[in-house]
């Protein structure tokens, strides 16, 4: 009987299915979430997609911000590798200024400020405002540019720069007027200082334009430009040109002379030593075991022969071009080949017996300050010639 009546009680019993009340209530306790398709803002981000922390602006002075970098900030270790690498400033057109002379003499000359990295503010009122607010200004610690600088006491002050182009330049006008058709062409200076203190003297001198050719070191190489001492922006430098290219970029009628000082080149009595080649002037003949790199087939034995004097004697005529050769193996024959094709001269620098020779550097400022005398003296005769009163 107890058995009849629970068979009856279940059948009488509501079905618990999906329909029933139980099923409701299970599904109001765990509704399904249905989630819509994310934009890439919504959807969250990987680690290399998060953008860099927020930086915190401030004002240095009206309409002039700079941000103060973030822990972690890739901009500042992309200036190391600026720095270091010639193939990164190659590849990406752009150049590492450090100290106030330098930056602003290259914002004066126009180059195009990219970054400036600075330790305070008041670098900042050192340098013509209407040209570093095109760039991104970002103060750093003085810890962190004491780290990437390679000098002893640097001054705090940093500056990434597109690649100045020589044609968009503007020069400073003082150095404009006394430009003389005096052009410098350097054949293979690989050491940085050597190259910096070169171009520091053609500045000096007044040359129209300064000519490297493929071999040399790369002028905007840190050591060079600090040897420079601004030179960069006060006179034009064309580089990596194969010498093919060099007598298209020299004016018409350029006389191509080169520094040398050779015992085999007859000027006068002077006892003239060997090793010109380590100091920037021609090795004719070198070491078959230290051949150059740009040596041709035809060889150091294939240059021409180019007449030589001392050179103090009477050479520059307008326009007139130098040749300083490299500090390991002088002058290539293409150098000697240029300078006989255009009726030029070996320039002997006599030095006294004994002394090996003479540095590339020291041999670029002796010719050059002679050609700009030569230069100037011979203006000078044409003009005194123009103020002699004509016969009647």
């Amino acid at each position: 009987m107890a058995a009849l009546g629970r068979a009856w009680r279940a059948l009488l019993r509501p079905r618990r299915d999906a329909g029933g009340r139980r099923g409701v209530r299970a599904l109001r306790r765990s509704p399904v979430r249905v989630l819509q398709p994310q934009s890439p803002r919504e959807r969250p981000q990987s680690p290399a997609e998060r953008p860099p922390p927020a930086v915190e602006r401030s004002a240095a002075a009206p309409g002039l911000w700079y941000e103060k970098a973030a822990p972690g900030d890739r901009r500042l270790g992309k200036v190391v590798t600026l720095a270091k690498s010639k193939k990164f400033r190659d590849n990406h057109g752009k150049v590492l200024l450090e100290g106030h002379r330098l930056i602003k003499d290259a914002l004066e000359a126009g180059a195009v400020p990219q970054t400036l990295f600075f330790s305070t503010v008041g670098h900042l009122k050192l340098l013509p405002e209407a040209e570093i607010k095109r760039a991104t200004l970002v103060k750093v610690k003085f810890e962190d540019i004491k780290t990437w600088s390679d000098l002893v006491a640097p001054q705090g002050l940093l500056g990434i720069f597109s690649k100045p182009d020589p044609a968009k330049m503007s020069y400073p006008a003082a150095q404009l007027a006394s430009s003389l058709p005096l052009l410098l062409i350097c054949d293979n200076i690989r050491d940085p200082g050597n190259l910096g203190t070169i171009l520091r003297s053609a500045a000096g001198a007044g040359c129209e334009k300064v000519l490297l050719t493929k071999g040399c070191v790369d002028p905007w190489e840190p050591k060079v430009l600090r040897a420079g001492m601004g030179a960069h922006f006060r006179v034009p430098i064309v580089a990596s040109l194969d010498w093919e290219c060099v007598p298209t970029n020299l004016p018409a009628g350029t006389q191509v002379c080169v520094a040398d000082n050779d015992p085999a080149a007859p000027a006068g009595n002077a006892s003239v030593p060997r090793g010109a080649g380590r100091a920037g002037s021609a090795a004719v003949k070198p070491s078959p075991k230290a051949a150059p790199e740009h040596e041709d087939e035809e060889g150091a034995a294939g240059a021409p022969e180019v007449a030589a004097q001392r050179y103090y004697e009477d050479w520059a005529r307008a326009p007139v071009a130098v040749v300083i050769g490299g500090e390991t193996h002088g002058l290539s024959p293409a150098a000697l080949r240029l300078a006989a094709s255009t009726g030029g001269k070996r320039l002997v620098i006599p030095v006294v017996p004994g002394v090996d020779s003479l540095n590339s550097a020291i041999a670029a400022g002796i010719v050059l300050f002679e050609g700009r005398r030569q230069l100037l003296c011979r203006h000078k005769q044409q003009d005194d010639r123009q103020k002699l009163p004509v016969p009647g």
